[in-house]
């Protein structure tokens, strides 16, 4: 695997055409063009989606400044969990060290964004997927403020916006990014609007967003089709979109590997482990290892591992070849877009509707899909499925050990256990799982402990 490293072809990692130290860049090899930072468009004039790119190869230096910054001394942006790295994420340009010039310019929940989030050994969760508890570590980004990991790319994304004069962002939702975009929206005294599909969002999450003055939009649909709407009011002027089709929130939710690597004083474990949606975080964490290691800040490449639902697993669908036998590849930047299309003809002819209860990850076409691919192809990473009732006992497990997480993120203990009996991971593999919310979901826990045959129920005496 590492020659394969060796040979795989990086996107060009520096902006060749604009003036600046960085800008946007085409994720296609055959197009590569390039954008200024401050524009609201995300896709490229072929189709595209959009990476940052910077200029500067970041001194290893900055390893000893962030350990320095876990001491704040006051300054909210080196509390943080996502501005505490603010040289890797530097694409306002500003002076990092000029206190001002942060508060001018980057956006902070008072530094709480993805201050709390590291990895912890669980030895319930351990002894359940079959491994011993020093293999395993597993880092809650449910103690992000708004309780799920999407604070760390919200933080980044909303910068952006602030930075381009934008006066209402916009996204469609199943329940985690609502909340997040209606919590940072009220701190920047912006409007933002969410479209939901009816009926399948997580109450919870809703109460979270309807509480920071969100304006709620209902679709006739499932996640995919308010996302659909959601990109055509963002075309509005002063409108954003903060999905994760978002570059900017793709470099905020780097910084969810780079606490985790910091915490492994930066040397990396053999697997990082996702649950798969729209797979901002896979491709988030493809482009935090791409650009680590072509620094020279990592000498090895973690595989990835993304769970997905049975019941809304289009990248195992794909990646793994279980249409047309053929599996979709990121092969050198010219990926198999047809193969794409015609299976998303085929969801549509055939009524194949994603339907799961962790609806954090009820999603049928990945808004992400090719970063994700790039990102698996490049870390020789892995794609399964688990099911509902899998997903329920991974998060109850983890509940045993004094951490709370959704239902999601039941996926990673799952999924874990799974590749462990498959042989995939091996006994002396060293395992980091990313869970990547809390429970919001009442209802889910409480009709898991009345079931008395599950795994972990604790069923009311009476």
């Amino acid at each position: 695997n590492f020659a394969k490293f060796l040979i795989f072809k990086l996107p060009a990692t520096t902006c060749m055409t604009l003036q600046g130290k960085s800008c946007l860049k085409c994720i296609s090899h055959k197009c590569g063009k390039e954008y200024p930072i401050p524009v609201f468009e995300f896709n490229c004039t072929c189709g595209n989606l959009l990476d940052v790119k910077y200029n500067d190869t970041p001194s290893q230096n900055l390893k000893e400044v962030f350990y320095q910054r876990r001491n704040p001394q006051g300054s909210i942006f080196n509390e943080s969990g996502v501005w505490r790295f603010r040289e890797l994420l530097n694409f306002c340009e500003i002076d990092t060290e000029d206190l001002t010039q942060c508060s001018q310019h980057l956006v902070s929940l008072d530094g709480a964004e993805g201050r709390q989030s590291k990895p912890y050994h669980m030895s319930k969760v351990a002894k359940f997927v079959g491994i011993e508890n020093e293999k395993l570590m597993l880092q809650p980004e449910g103690y992000n403020p708004s309780g799920s990991f999407k604070d760390n790319g919200m933080s980044a994304a909303v910068t952006h916006a602030k930075l381009v004069g934008a006066k209402k962002i916009i996204c469609a939702s199943t329940g985690n990014t609502s909340a997040s975009a209606g919590m940072f929206a009220a701190n920047e005294n912006m409007e933002c609007d969410v479209y939901i599909p009816e009926g399948e969002i997580a109450p919870g999450k809703l109460s979270q967003a309807y509480q920071f003055g969100t304006q709620m939009i209902h679709v006739n649909g499932n996640f995919d089709d308010a996302f659909t709407k959601s990109l055509t009011a963002a075309k509005e002027s002063g409108s954003y979109t903060v999905n994760s089709i978002n570059p900017f929130r793709i470099e905020g939710q780097k910084t969810i590997p780079y606490r985790l690597l910091e915490f492994l004083e930066w040397k990396t474990p053999d697997w990082i482990v996702y649950p798969g949606g729209a797979l901002g975080n896979t491709s988030s964490c493809g482009k935090c290892l791409m650009e680590l290691y072509e620094w020279g800040w990592i000498k090895k490449i973690p595989r990835i591992a993304v769970i997905n639902a049975e019941g809304a697993n289009t990248l195992d669908v794909l990646y793994n070849g279980k249409f047309e036998d053929t599996e979709l590849r990121w092969n050198d930047g010219s990926p198999n877009t047809e193969l794409i299309e015609r299976y998303y003809t085929k969801m549509n002819d055939d009524g194949i509707r994603p339907k799961t209860k962790a609806t954090a990850i009820q999603i049928g076409k990945p808004s992400n899909l090719l970063k994700g691919i790039r990102a698996l192809e490049y870390t020789d990473g892995i794609v399964i499925s688990v099911t509902d009732k899998e997903m329920l006992d991974g998060m109850s497990v983890v509940g045993l050990n004094g951490f709370d997480c959704e239902m999601a993120s039941g996926a990673v203990p799952a999924g874990i256990k799974k590749l462990l009996h498959e042989n995939i991971m091996k006994k002396d593999d060293e395992i980091v799982g990313i869970l990547t919310g809390r429970q919001k979901e009442p209802l889910l826990p409480i009709d898991y402990h009345n079931e008395p045959t599950n795994q972990f129920a604790r069923p009311p005496k009476r």
